[in-house]
């Protein structure tokens, strides 16, 4: 009888994804592989199994009838090794590790989140690091945390990557503010005050990225506030408007402290993603934190 080979791991991680981004170069970000080798591991899994998994245009990709049926077996698939990566002795000895992040998101998200995941491993204890994204990669690099959540998008080599959370951006401003001075075209930027982190504007071009390439949007002045929270308290107050994560300003929306001047403006999207280094010692442990976390909601 011919041996079968089952499919490995990476592979069915890089079928799911490819699944639901709908996008072959968007999940090839997702799991930190190059487009081209990322169509090539759906090939050999596609050979492996002796069916098409996909149906791909120019511009997008639709499961096939096959790749229906084969996704929720992967993903059971995957559960289950994550399940294999968490299944230690009765008493495991302890350990620990440092989790970097961005000051809002570890107050709003990890913070809440550390009672959840001691009571599922109470081997393991979580220490956090708070720092911009430069400061979080030079504490990686050094070996001062074991890992970071972060959207920012590092190409350095010697990384290993989770996809944890979609995050999506909103562009806001206070009621009053817009009342007094209308934002709903490019034309009316010139009465407005942009409020972001960095002089790069990194916030803004979330926005930026999703609008026509020739459309030109110029602020009367722009004020750079270094955190999130802070730029969200200005725009609060009515100094103006600003690019935040929605994660960050869902309530202030629903309470309409602030709202939308083009809701249905498109943005360019991103990843939190969980980082560490390649070859780290307690990589299954990362690996089973970043299952963990998928599974808790933002906030």
């Amino acid at each position: 009888m011919e041996r079968m080979h089952l499919p490995d791991t990476e592979s069915l991680r890089c079928f799911t994804a490819a699944a639901h981004h709908k996008s072959f170069r968007r999940a090839a970000r997702e799991v930190a592989l190059s487009p081209a080798a990322f169509s090539d591991r759906i090939r050999r899994l596609e050979e492996q199994l002796g069916e098409r998994l996909f149906v791909r245009t120019t511009r997008s990709c639709r499961l096939s009838k096959a790749g229906e049926r084969a996704l929720p077996h992967a993903r059971q698939a995957l559960d289950a090794a994550r399940r294999c990566l968490v299944a230690t002795a009765e008493s495991p000895p302890p350990f620990d590790l440092v989790l970097g992040t961005r000051f809002e998101l570890g107050m709003s998200w990890i913070v809440p989140a550390l009672g959840p995941l001691s009571t599922a491993r109470p081997e393991r204890n979580l220490h956090l690091y708070f720092g911009d994204s430069d400061a979080l990669l030079a504490a990686l690099g050094a070996g001062s945390v074991d890992a970071i959540v972060t959207s920012a998008r590092f190409s350095h080599p010697g990384l290993e990557t989770a996809s944890l959370h979609e995050e999506k951006y909103a562009l806001v401003a206070a009621p009053t503010l817009l009342q007094r001075l209308p934002l709903k075209t490019s034309k009316d930027a010139s009465s407005h005050t942009l409020l972001d982190i960095h002089a790069d504007l990194p916030l803004f071009r979330y926005f930026l990225d999703g609008r026509p390439p020739r459309e030109v949007w110029r602020f009367s002045r722009v004020q750079r506030l270094g955190t999130i929270a802070a730029v969200a308290a200005q725009a609060k107050r009515g100094e103006g408007v600003a690019v935040l994560p929605r994660y960050f300003v869902e309530r202030d929306l629903a309470k309409k402290n602030l709202v939308e001047p083009l809701p249905k403006a498109k943005f360019a999207g991103d990843f939190f993603r969980l980082i560490w280094r390649s070859g780290h010692p307690r990589s299954d442990d990362l690996s089973a934190l970043a299952a963990e976390l998928e599974q808790m909601p933002l906030r």
